[in-house]
């Protein structure tokens, strides 16, 4: 299993996260997929519209539907979401997994780090794993960087 994810996405999902810490950001990603392979051409950001989003995250049914349709109307499909840990680990917490619905699809975790730069220098680099979801369980995946997102996605 492995989701290729564009350097110019994997960018924008820690920036995206920098910018909402302390609180989870979200967000779904939309691409292709081809058996247990997944590409992501574009991200679309969400609102988190959960009770405590310093904990959790959660996508308002009326966004999610217009940011799938979103999707469709592009000709791509949803390969997964993302959310980040503010606070790390860049692992599914016991939450993630209660609340995961999308068997099969990627669920990437993004840690912004304190400076966000990953120097030497900085205690707390950001990172980013993905997982993918059995509907039972989350197993780790590997991340192919790629050179650059979809300009039409």
């Amino acid at each position: 299993m492995t989701l290729a994810l564009p350097d110019d996405v994997r960018e924008e999902i820690l920036a995206h996260a920098r910018e909402g810490a302390p609180e989870e950001v979200c967000g779904i990603l939309a691409g292709r997929r081809d058996g247990d392979d997944a590409e992501v051409l574009a991200r679309h950001p969400a609102a988190n519209a959960a009770a405590d989003p310093r904990t959790r995250y959660e996508i308002a049914a009326r966004e999610q539907l217009e940011l799938l349709e979103a999707i469709d109307e592009a000709g791509r499909e949803v390969v997964g979401f993302y959310h980040s840990h503010p606070r790390g680990p860049a692992e599914p917490s016991a939450t993630d997994a209660a609340e995961a619905t999308w068997p099969g699809r990627s669920y990437v975790i993004a840690v912004p780090g304190e400076s966000g730069g990953g120097e030497a220098d900085d205690p707390t680099p950001s990172a980013l794993r993905s997982w993918r979801w059995t509907g039972e369980r989350f197993v780790a995946e590997d991340v192919r960087s790629t050179e650059a997102s979809d300009p039409d996605a």
